[in-house]
This record gives C-alpha cells, structure tokens and sequence, in this order.
C-alpha cells in the first residue's frame, strides 16, 4: 500500500541575524570580558603569594562609582527619547551622560592622586600595579564610550538619531551600559580584594 504524501508549503526558517556592527561590538565586549577575567584572576593568584600591600580604597571611586551609575540612568534615557523620536530630549540625555563620563574620568584621576597621597604607586607592591592597570584599562575603554557618545551628540544635532534609524544609538547603550557594569563589578571585585 503506498501512501500518497503532499509537499506541504512551510514557511522557511529565519535564520538569527543580528546588524554586523552589533556583532562586531558584542565581539568586542566578550573579548573585554575576558581580558579583565584574566586580570581578576590573576590579581587573585598573585595576592595568595603573599607580600601584598593592604591600603585604603580612594574615597574618590565611590563617587565615580554613583557617577556611572547615573549616566546609564540618563543613557537609557537618551535610547527612549531616540525610539521615541523626541530630539530634545534625546540631546539634553546624551550631553549629560557625556559629561557623566567625563566627570567619571576626572574622578579616576583623583583617585589616582589619592593612591599617591597614600604611597601607593604604579611601580613597586602588586598591589598597587593592579589597581592602577584596572582603572587604567577601564578608563581607556571609557574614553572610546566617551568618543562615541560625543558621535552620538553630534548625529542628534543633526536628526539622524531617531525611531528609524536606532542602530548607533542601540550600540552606543550597549556599550554604555557595559562599561558601567564592568566597572561596578570592579569596584565590587576591589573592595573585596584589596
């Protein structure tokens, strides 16, 4: 008995696709991850040898900390006032968490001139060295947040940030919004470390 089977019209598959410029920026976040796993871990390994400075954590990386907390507040801010195409707004959010940032790395600054106050330098006790190399790092990577938040203000300015075209403005709070969690994270990682 053979029976008779009809070719059935399904739908393909979408494949998952995601914008090449997204891709290429969540490359870019998991490699960042993993290059501060390495230097956590690593800090870890070279505190267990022991000879390892204790001092106090700078005063100053609390306010840094409440700093970037609050300009993902006004980033997220700046991603509605975009998808809802509200330019004003979107101009107001992105200038402030501009200034946010650079607040933040003048903070890092500060705290670095505390760290010296305290005898505490780049060049000598491990411990010194990872904390310079972690806020170092981080602050480099928050220039580049900085850079392209700056793009992002100018673009505004010019009304190519709105509701029909999210992609930088997506990527930008993206990017935003990682860099102030990698930095509560090692803020978090410090204060329970150092």
């Amino acid at each position: 008995m053979v029976e008779d089977y009809k070719l059935v019209d399904t739908p393909a598959a979408q494949p998952l696709s995601m914008h090449p410029k997204k891709f290429a920026l969540w490359l870019f976040i998991v490699t960042v991850v993993m290059i501060f796993a390495a230097f956590t871990s690593a800090h870890i390994v070279r505190q267990a040898d022991g000879d390892w400075l204790i001092y106090d954590m700078p005063q100053m990386l609390w306010y840094t900390s409440g700093i970037i907390l609050l300009s993902s507040v006004f980033m997220h801010w700046a991603y509605w006032a975009a998808k809802k195409d509200k330019p004003e707004q979107l101009k107001i959010a992105l200038a402030i968490t501009n200034i946010l940032g650079i607040l933040f790395l003048i903070g890092q600054l500060k705290a670095w001139d505390e760290l010296v106050a305290n005898d505490v330098f780049f060049v000598g006790n491990p411990a010194g060295s990872f904390m310079y190399v972690f806020t170092g790092i981080h602050g480099a990577h928050l220039i580049s947040g900085v850079i392209f938040l700056l793009y992002m203000l100018i673009s505004a300015f010019r009304y190519r940030v709105h509701s029909k075209n999210m992609l930088n403005i997506e990527m930008a709070t993206t990017w935003w919004h990682f860099l102030g969690g990698l930095w509560i994270y090692l803020f978090i990682f410090l204060l329970l470390n150092h």
